[in-house]
């Protein structure tokens, strides 16, 4: 039989876990849980990056833990784990440091968007944030890194640490591919969907473990679009808001475009906004009630993400390792 191809992904828990997470990520991961050899971690360490409330960061990573398995992530099936509880990133993310260049660092899209919004805190964990998502991931040798297109210069780095890394010691680490889902969909803010639903919005995001009600108030604020035609129909260039809904409505119930159009052809706005946000409520409903049952259950969380960390770590600590060796460390 032959071996299973490797996947990793994470988010970090600096808010609580949305729509477009779901839509955009997780429900994919899912999807692949019997075709790849999964590792799916909060990240964390990540988070600290930028201000955190201690006991916000300790709920929010372990309702995202919570969330995961309620979406589908079987513990059994992909290992889930907390970046944190894996010493070996941060061991390897100092060592990659010393292979990344400042002017890398300097370049890249996400440190410059973050410290503009954060200009009391342009700390060196936000500079060096890249070297760290490069242990992250190599550290598990995968074969690819599902990733939207905001990352992909991320993963590009990656390649090149490990490929500068490689060029000097031999052939240590794997060269990842990125995977961009094809059908992932890609969910834009309620009130402004010209951004991605992002926590930083709140009133255009949907929370996954939001109440139904504040659910449905949200999308019958949603905004579609200023002309008069009120007619539903998919035209992101001139109808984005109108073009959000339909992507949600048809992610969530795998109707096409057509069939949504036709579905609502005499029915406007008013319709149709309460039906996407009913299609919406139904589909986080049971997701929502099963992560406040595993939430409720301290000792299974506290098992899973021991187990995940223990997984997780015999596999980093080979590859952390091997580095060691390679660049001159005396054995532990």
């Amino acid at each position: 039989m032959d071996e299973k191809k490797v996947m990793l992904s994470g988010i970090q828990p600096s808010g609580d876990l949305h729509l477009g997470n779901y839509l955009g990520a997780i429900k994919n991961w899912v999807e692949r849980t019997e075709e790849f050899d999964n590792y799916y971690f909060m990240a964390d360490m990540h988070t600290i990056t930028v201000r955190q409330t201690p006991a916000d960061l300790r709920r929010r990573t372990l309702e995202q833990l919570a969330l995961y398995i309620a979406c589908g992530l079987d513990p059994e099936k992909n290992t889930l784990f907390i970046q944190s509880h894996v010493p070996q990133h941060a061991e390897l993310g100092w060592v990659l440091q010393c292979y990344t260049m400042f002017g890398e660092l300097s370049r890249m899209t996400q440190f410059k968007d973050k410290s503009a919004k954060h200009q009391d805190n342009i700390n060196a964990g936000l500079f060096a944030y890249p070297s760290l998502m490069a242990a992250d991931i190599l550290l598990y040798q995968p074969d690819f890194i599902p990733v939207g297109e905001d990352q992909k210069q991320h993963c590009e780095l990656t390649r090149d640490i490990a490929q500068r890394f490689n060029h000097v010691y031999g052939d240590v680490f794997k060269i990842p591919e990125p995977y961009i889902p094809k059908t992932g969909a890609r969910v834009m803010s309620l009130n402004a969907p010209d951004s991605k639903m992002s926590k930083s919005i709140p009133e255009g995001c949907i929370f996954m473990m939001e109440k139904p009600e504040d659910i449905q108030r949200k999308f019958k604020r949603a905004i579609t679009d200023s002309d008069t035609e009120n007619c539903v129909r998919f035209d992101p260039a001139n109808k984005p808001g109108v073009a959000n809904l339909m992507s949600i409505y048809s992610a969530i119930t795998g109707k096409s475009y057509a069939e949504i159009e036709s579905e609502f052809a005499c029915c406007g706005y008013g319709k149709f906004k309460p039906a996407v946000g009913d299609a919406v409520v139904e589909c986080l409903r049971p997701i929502r009630e099963e992560a406040t049952r595993i939430l409720a259950d301290k000792a299974y969380l506290e098992n899973v993400y021991k187990t995940g960390a223990e997984k997780a770590s015999y596999v980093a600590n080979k590859t952390l390792r091997k580095v060691y060796k390679k660049i001159g460390f005396v054995a532990r």
